[in-house]
């Protein structure tokens, strides 16, 4: 029997609080998505991953980045697609990204992405953000993603072997401590996908696990 949970806080005041409170760090910002949208080590090879897959389309995608933060990552693949919306639950951090990067090409929302109805788009991007949320909003989103082509998502796991999808309470943590992680094609979730590959993985150091980025391909 799993552990029962304790009532959790909506997530958007999670969330919110998160970027008053700044516990991924980057205190000189106004807002900061943490180490995983900003560490060079981390950010470029999954920028060269991905950049690789948006232009290997003769005609370029349109891309829907659920959970874009700072718009640190999304603002470096934009050049690559046709169109490229940024939504993100916390809607400060909407209205400063609308002010600094919104375009013709480049627009914004602010919505729940386990709740409202999301933009369609061909390609939908996931980084790092599942990890937070508990089974029931993550089964809340996939059922959503089923109508796009392609999901390419990033999820920060233990190394070796590690027990899928164990249950927490939506806040800034994430499964490792409990040696456990993110994937979607595992029970509960059981996400049916036409096929899957692995674009990057890059391994952390002092036993912090790995962020891998997986494409998905659903049609």
């Amino acid at each position: 029997m799993s552990k029962k949970l304790k009532k959790p806080w909506p997530t958007k005041a999670v969330m919110e609080q998160i970027y008053e409170q700044h516990p991924w760090g980057g205190k000189d910002h106004d807002f900061y998505s943490g180490e995983g949208s900003h560490n060079t080590q981390i950010v470029k090879p999954y920028i060269d991953c991905v950049t690789t897959f948006l232009q290997n389309h003769k005609n370029p995608l349109t891309v829907c980045h659920l959970g874009c933060g700072d718009f640190n990552i999304g603002m470096q693949l934009v050049p690559f697609t046709k169109s490229y919306v940024g939504v993100d639950i916390v809607e400060a951090l909407i209205k400063r990204n609308q002010k600094l990067y919104q375009n013709d090409l480049i627009s914004f929302a602010c919505l729940d992405i386990s709740k409202d109805e999301l933009p369609q788009a061909d390609c939908i991007i996931l980084r790092q953000v599942l990890q937070h949320l508990s089974n029931a909003e993550i089964q809340d989103i996939l059922f959503k993603l089923t109508t796009y082509q392609y999901i390419i998502l990033t999820e920060h796991l233990p190394m070796g072997d590690f027990t899928s999808n164990q249950d927490i309470i939506s806040g800034q943590g994430i499964r490792l401590k409990h040696n456990s992680g993110v994937d979607i094609t595992q029970p509960p979730f059981n996400f049916k996908v036409k096929s899957q590959q692995i674009l990057n993985e890059i391994v952390l150091e002092n036993q912090k696990g790995r962020i891998m980025t997986t494409l998905f391909n659903l049609k």
